[in-house]
């Protein structure tokens, strides 16, 4: 970003104030003007806040600076929100304005630690917050939920225990706020049972807190805690909205509860809510994952906009359900509404080619995926074509695969691989991936009994022995079959 020398100037004084620890008290002069210095134009504080870049923002500092407005907390505050909140803002910038200034307020505090707490680095909001309390600043009711949502992005627990007590020391732990982010913090950090305390623990509760405890259970795939929390909401007389909608659809998706999805989907309908596209995507899964295919496309015809997520479902749903024809129809009409497929796309779309035995297709849409789209396959995008090819006999091909990914194959590709070669009888190639299979889990029941039943087929009866006698002495442990096709985690 290049600014005129004049600014650059400027820039290199700006900033020229005591550290944060090091604030001084208010002088008895702090508010004498220079006898040369006109009053400050009124407006800068306003311009601040209408700010479209950087540099915009350098120059109106400036100008604070010459006129010294920038001792006015009001107006440095308005830097700091742009330069701490906005996308083209610059938090590095946003942390040297806290420090140039002697005594920053609350606003100012918790507007740096919101901007830190939803950036890359939420741990960053931590440890400010820390600094804070290190140099005698008292947190409000504001500070608590900005800082509870770092925890959040950090999914530490024991962060969310410490904050969770410093709330109770300021006597803030009561607060809708701070609770509503406690509890969503525990949630998401693996907490559930203290997020449930919380939540029982406060005497009063608003539609927002109930939403997201409700909202937790969902997320943790505790789809009957979420729908019993849910049924307890309204019976206590609190209208659903958007969120806790969306998340008793996931619980209903989850746990196969097709009755109270449509339930929800009536009452949604009575208060004209569904067509917009979060709430018009969870319906349409909620649907498709019950194989209610029908009220699924019905749903997704309803809904006036999608988005990628919209289309995923549906492709997923169909292929899951053996609709892999419809799911290749739905991918093939993305071109069409000139909507770009992404990662999770082809997910649902190799799994609609393993499902149909669409090998040479499937291959095309993996290759295209870098070729055409930019798309960098991952694991899951090797598994589903390891798995396409081993359903199709191409062992070797399917080998050759596994070999030239950017990551160690895990036990469900070997698995997928190892249970084609059991179906084709390829034993030169299963007691490869048995080697490998043995190194990640070398316990395994499975990949014996599989490599003996293939030796007994053959007729290699001393292998077969020699395989019942490792299981005799070894303490191994069973293991389910191996398929690509359709696992929960693919298509999510």
């Amino acid at each position: 970003m290049r600014v005129n020398a004049s600014i650059i100037t400027v820039n290199t004084y700006m900033f020229r104030r005591p550290l944060i620890g090091k604030h001084r008290p208010p002088s008895s002069h702090s508010t004498i003007r220079p006898a040369h210095t006109q009053p400050h134009p009124p407006h800068l504080s306003l311009l601040a806040d209408k700010c479209s870049s950087m540099r915009q923002l350098l120059q109106i500092h400036a100008q604070m600076l010459v006129t010294a407005t920038i001792h006015d907390n009001f107006a440095a505050s308005r830097l700091l929100s742009f330069s701490a909140l906005s996308p083209d803002g610059d938090l590095n910038y946003a942390s040297k304005l806290l420090n140039s200034v002697q005594q920053p307020n609350m606003f100012m505090w918790n507007t740096l630690i919101r901007g830190l707490a939803i950036s890359p680095n939420p741990r960053e909001a931590v440890l400010l917050y820390v600094n804070m309390r290190r140099i005698g600043v008292t947190p409000g009711k504001h500070t608590f939920p900005f800082v509870l949502k770092a925890c959040s992005g950090l999914r530490s627990v024991e962060l969310c225990k410490q904050v969770h007590s410093q709330a109770v020391k300021v006597g803030l732990d009561l607060d809708f706020h701070v609770v509503n982010n406690l509890v969503r913090g525990y949630s998401v950090s693996s907490g559930l049972v203290l997020a449930r305390q919380v939540f029982d623990e406060i005497p009063e509760r608003n539609v927002n807190v109930w939403t997201t405890m409700v909202c937790g259970y969902a997320q943790n795939d505790r789809a009957e805690e979420a729908l019993d929390l849910f049924n307890q909401m309204v019976a206590e007389g609190f209208e659903p909205n958007g969120p806790s909608l969306s998340s008793v659809l996931s619980a209903c998706a989850q746990s196969g509860c097709l009755n109270m999805g449509e339930k929800t989907h009536r009452y949604m309908m009575e208060k004209g809510l569904g067509t917009e596209v979060i709430l018009g995507t969870a319906l349409v899964n909620m649907y498709a994952k019950n194989g209610a295919l029908v009220m699924a496309r019905t749903c997704f015809d309803n809904m006036p906009q999608k988005n990628i997520i919209t289309w995923n479902v549906m492709i997923s749903g169909l292929a899951v359900h053996g609709h892999a024809k419809e799911a290749l129809d739905f991918f093939q009409e993305l071109e069409k509404y000139n909507v770009m497929p992404n990662d999770s796309t082809f997910v649902g779309v190799l799994s609609a080619c393993c499902h149909a035995g669409m090998l040479d297709f499937g291959r095309k849409i993996f290759n295209s995926m870098r070729s055409v789209y930019g798309i960098e396959p991952k694991i899951q995008h090797y598994g589903c074509m390891v798995d396409l090819l081993g359903r199709g006999g191409m062992l070797s091909e399917a080998e050759e695969l596994i070999n030239r990914m950017p990551w160690k194959a895990d036990l469900k590709i070997l698995g997928a691989l190892l249970s084609a070669c059991g179906s084709y009888g390829n034993i030169e190639v299963a007691e490869r991936v048995v080697k490998k299979m043995l190194v990640l889990e070398h316990d395994n029941h499975g990949v014996y009994v599989v490599l003996s039943n293939m030796y007994a087929d053959a007729g290699r009866w001393d292998d077969v022995s020699r395989l019942r006698e490792i299981m005799k002495d070894g303490s191994l442990k069973k293991t389910p079959g191996w398929s690509l096709v359709g696992d929960k985690d693919l298509l999510n």
